[in-house]
């Protein structure tokens, strides 16, 4: 246990350095999309997958929070996606904003990936993801979100470890891509909410962004969409480079 864990350790630091810009051909590329979208549609995989893009949701939380000097008092999530981050704040701007950074976050997380992705920086972006995931367990407080955060450490430290630098840069392409597409699946759920069931709205969001500000709640839905169209516009940009290779040949 020891040698895998000086292993990890060792794998982690050695992905701050910059690796190769891999080679990602068009026909790659359009078997990425299709993962991701299998990853984040169906509800099978869903399921599953939707549980990541929940602890990426919360962590967005968590960091807006501590960004503003609040306290954190704790994240607990569930096998229904759903998540709390508790946080106690002295003003209303820090508890607006750190509410505000919940939704965004998976497709802005989605969008650095895919960009360090086709950057070289996929290793990093992985080291980075697998810190972070471990110091998450300072602030979980239930014993499901310990679970969930568990196989979430387990799943990336196996990339980690198994995964050669040189292909690195795909998964987290694919990982980047599919955080988006959830970004943008966890929209519509949000909107179903306030639009047909609106006895779940306490849970929203968009709500609670309202009743601390008495800005409509479609507002702050229109913000999270539009941050999440620009985290798809910066994702693009190297995606449609490689298309237009396919398109020109």
């Amino acid at each position: 246990m020891t040698d895998v864990a000086g292993s990890l350790w060792q794998r982690i630091v050695a992905g701050f350095s910059q690796s190769p810009t891999p080679l990602v051909t068009a026909t790659e590329l359009l078997l990425i999309i299709l993962v991701a979208t299998a990853l984040s549609l169906p509800r099978a995989s869903w399921r599953y997958f939707g549980l990541l893009a929940t602890v990426t949701h919360e962590l967005g939380h968590a960091f807006a929070a501590l960004m503003t000097g609040q306290r954190l008092g704790g994240i607990r999530l569930s096998l229904d996606h759903s998540g709390t981050t508790t946080t106690y704040s002295r003003g209303r701007l820090p508890a607006v904003w750190s509410t505000f950074w919940g939704y965004p976050v998976p497709g802005v997380v989605g969008a650095a990936m895919v960009w360090s992705g086709f950057n070289g920086w996929g290793p990093a972006a992985m080291s980075v993801g697998t810190l972070i995931l471990l110091c998450s367990f300072l602030f979980i407080r239930n014993a499901m979100g310990l679970l969930i955060t568990s196989a979430a450490v387990l799943g990336s430290a196996l990339l980690v470890l198994f995964v050669p630098p040189e292909f690195t840069g795909h998964v987290v392409i694919a990982l980047g891509l599919a955080l988006l597409v959830a970004a943008v699946r966890d929209l519509g759920k949000l909107s179903n909410v306030h639009l047909r069931r609106r006895d779940r709205l306490p849970t929203s969001d968009a709500h609670l962004l309202y009743r601390a500000t008495s800005v409509p709640s479609a507002v702050w839905i229109f913000l999270f969409a539009a941050v999440v169209a620009g985290a798809w516009w910066v994702a693009w940009q190297p995606m449609v480079q490689v298309l237009a290779a396919l398109l020109a040949g």
